[in-house]
């Protein structure tokens, strides 16, 4: 049960972070055309999407390590560092798929709210609700991206019992000890995870196209 509650808190927490983080950002630069830079950002957006998880966690490792510059905080071996890696990991896709979301809308609806006398603010409201199943596709694949993590968190998070071990690391442990049951009883408990949080966004897409 503290694996189980530990799990949800660590993902939750990443996912909400990367998407409060990674929808903005998204989304500004899908409704800018013209950026200066904007392939070699792309290209380093790209390359984010793509990153071995386990580079993440050693990225962070070496910052909250004791001689990093962040050691002072000692969040090494802490659910925070784990918060930290996967939110990371998490956030290009969240930027990437937003990105494309808001960027493949009718190039004319934009000058078209403005021409109605929508603010910069409200046609950008406008644009994220036309939007919005491939925003929540974005948080899909982003909850899913962290909720599989095993490399990074368990560099940054070292697997301690009742205090780091999450889900997947508990899997990995237990594949190890050869208790394959156990191994497969967490893993099905991991998928009804995932599933469930995916009936909540497909629920809350369907629900905010009704209402509209």
């Amino acid at each position: 049960r503290a694996t189980v509650t530990l799990t949800l808190r660590i993902t939750l927490s990443s996912l909400a972070l990367s998407t409060l983080l990674g929808l903005p950002v998204g989304a500004a630069l899908g409704m800018t055309s013209r950026l200066p830079s904007r392939r070699l950002l792309m290209t380093a957006l790209y390359t984010g999407m793509g990153l071995p998880p386990v580079v993440v966690g050693l990225f962070v490792f070496v910052l909250l390590s004791r001689s990093g510059p962040l050691g002072e905080l000692r969040w090494l071996f802490t659910p925070t560092a784990m918060i930290c890696a996967q939110t990371i990991i998490a956030l290009p896709l969240v930027i990437g798929l937003t990105m494309a979301a808001v960027g493949s809308t009718h190039p004319e609806l934009r000058t078209q709210l403005r021409a109605l006398g929508a603010t910069r603010w409200q046609t950008t409201l406008t644009v994220l609700a036309e939007t919005r199943m491939g925003l929540l596709a974005a948080i899909a694949a982003a909850y899913g991206r962290i909720v599989a993590e095993v490399g990074a968190v368990m560099l940054v998070g070292g697997n301690i019992d009742m205090k780091t071990r999450v889900l997947t690391t508990s899997i990995v442990l237990e594949t190890r000890r050869g208790a394959f049951g156990m191994a497969l009883a967490l893993g099905l408990i991991l998928l009804t995870l995932t599933f469930a949080a995916n009936s909540i966004l497909l629920r809350f897409g369907n629900w905010n196209g009704q209402r509209r």
